[in-house]
Order: C-alpha cells, then structure tokens, then sequence
C-alpha cells in the first residue's frame, strides 16, 4: 500500500545525527535481557525541542516515529534522517498517537475529549460521549487484532490548564473504553487514574497502567477472552514514581515509563532490568523491526538501539 500523504509535513529540524546522553548504562538483571539489549548500549538524543513529549508510535508507511507535544499541541514526527517535522499543528492537546490497519494515525485527544484519526482530509472525532456525555479526557490508545480502538480516559485533561480546558467530570468514573466503527461506545473497566494500555501478543491480556501517586501505582492486568475482561490484578511496579505509558514486545515482555527511567519486565511480572534515564519517562514505543526503542519525557525523545 502507498504511504498516505504525510498531513501538514513542515520542517522543524533538518537531519542531523543524533547525539549521546550523558547517563548511567543500561542496568541488565537477567541474561535474557542480555540477548536484547548490549552492556555498552547508551541512549541517544534525537529531539529536545518539545514542551512535554508523549505517545510515541512507529508509522511504518513513512518510517517515522510520531510523538506528541502534548502542551505545545503539535503531533510531531521524526525521520531516519534526523529532521523533525509537524504531522498535526495545531493539536487538541493529542497525548497518545496509535495506527490502524489502513495506515492512518488515530489519537487520544485530551482538549476535545476525543478519540480521532487523521488521514489526508484532516483529524476527525470518532467517539466523544459515552451514553451521551462527554467523555473526561482520552490519554492512550491500542488496536487490537480486529480493527477495534481500546483507549484509556482519566481526568488528566480536564484537571490541568496546561493539558486540557478545566471541566467536571461529566461521567463520575475513569474508564477503559472499546471503539468500534458504527457500534456504540463500550465501557469494558473501570480503573484508578488509568495512563497507558497495551495487549500481550496473542491478545488474551490486557495490561492498563494506573497511575495514582496516592493510591498503588502500578501496571494492572486483565484477561480477556474476546468477550469479557476478568477482574484487574497487580501485574508490575516500577522502581520510582508511577507507571505511566508502556511498549509491549514480541516476548510479551513490557517496557514501562516511570521516574526511574523504562523498567523492563517479562510477561510474567519478573523485573529483567531498567534503562536509566536523565529524568522522567513518560512513554515508548518500538520500530516495526524492534530494533530501536524509542523514549519520550519532557522535552526529549531519546531512542536506544536494540541487539
């Protein structure tokens, strides 16, 4: 399939190399982390021009790396040559980014409280209500294996000015949601300050970070057996500050945000080592190939080539 028009396209930056982080190495705890990422493996800076960088995605078609600038309101995008340029400006306060069978770039829309897709006519709202009020704020999203757009909706857009537009919270419950092209919104659980979400590869778990200082902090798992989730259990903390976003990989082994830099774990919960960071993580995400992990925190998108 031909790579759909690239919306909007202006350049930000003009390649450049990227450069090293001065930061501790990789921390490994188990050979089998060994096979994936090297000893001498250091992270590389590719971008510090952003106000508060999220949701990275690999958007194979143009094989770029599409991040959000949530604050400054741009979806941004980062070439292998090393440009930048602006894939959506201006944005709703867009935090999570995902792709879909088709190739077009879905967000989770913080300001317009939303769940949208852009293709070459612009970013269009596919859900904003749930049994006809408005949704809080949508954070971040996955497509599972039929098409469908699982995303979380926490309060974090209508809580915080710099993210959002001050608003109660129409609902009274923060929620995971299931999108579905022409069926009505499905409310599938209700978790504590729900972040970032992801499935294990052969989609019979569903992983939600929950994200609340004040409560347990940690990555909570669900099964599902295409009908139904079964009760949340504690599958993951992280080492400092909360879980935030998250990359699942081939291995069904997490990659998880936190204050502490990306904790790795394996899909049993076992801690496999951490990827420091010279401050807070607040998502990742993979290439097509899983070669290269891609990080985003503040105003930085960094990545670490993978073995």
């Amino acid at each position: 399939m031909p790579p759909l028009p690239l919306p909007d396209g202006r350049v930000l930056r003009h390649p450049r190399d990227p450069s090293f982080v001065e930061v501790a190495p990789p921390r490994l705890y188990d050979d089998r982390l060994r096979t994936v990422i090297a000893p001498e493996a250091r992270l590389l800076s590719l971008y510090d021009g952003a106000t508060w960088a999220e949701g990275p995605v690999w958007w194979e078609q143009h094989r770029m790396l599409v991040f959000s600038d949530v604050v400054g309101r741009r979806t941004l995008g980062w070439r292998e040559d090393g440009s930048v340029v602006t894939v959506v400006d201006r944005s709703a306060f867009a935090n999570g980014n995902a792709v879909d069978a088709e190739g077009r770039l879905l967000h989770a829309e913080q300001g317009r409280r939303a769940l949208s897709r852009t293709d070459d006519t612009g970013t269009h709202v596919l859900a904003d209500t749930f049994e006809g009020a408005p949704l809080n704020s949508p954070n971040d999203l996955v497509v599972d294996a039929t098409g469908a757009v699982w995303f979380t909706d926490p309060l974090y857009g209508i809580t915080n000015p710099a993210e959002g537009y001050p608003a109660a919270s129409a609902l009274g419950h923060q929620s995971v949601y299931r999108w579905r092209d022409v069926q009505p919104l499905e409310r599938m659980v209700d978790l504590d300050a729900r972040n970032g979400i992801g499935f294990s590869p052969d989609e019979t778990m569903l992983y939600v970070a929950e994200s609340n200082p004040e409560g347990l902090p940690r990555v909570a798992a669900c099964a599902w057996d295409g009908e139904s989730l079964g009760a949340p259990s504690t599958f993951a903390t992280v080492d400092a500050g909360i879980p935030d976003g998250f990359a699942v990989d081939r291995r069904g082994w997490l990659w998880i945000s936190s204050d502490a830099g990306v904790v790795v774990v394996d899909d049993t919960g076992t801690r496999l080592g951490v990827i420091p960071t010279p401050h807070v993580v607040s998502n990742c995400a993979f290439d097509a190939e899983e070669r290269r992990l891609f990080l985003t925190g503040e105003a930085d998108l960094w990545m670490l080539e993978l073995r």
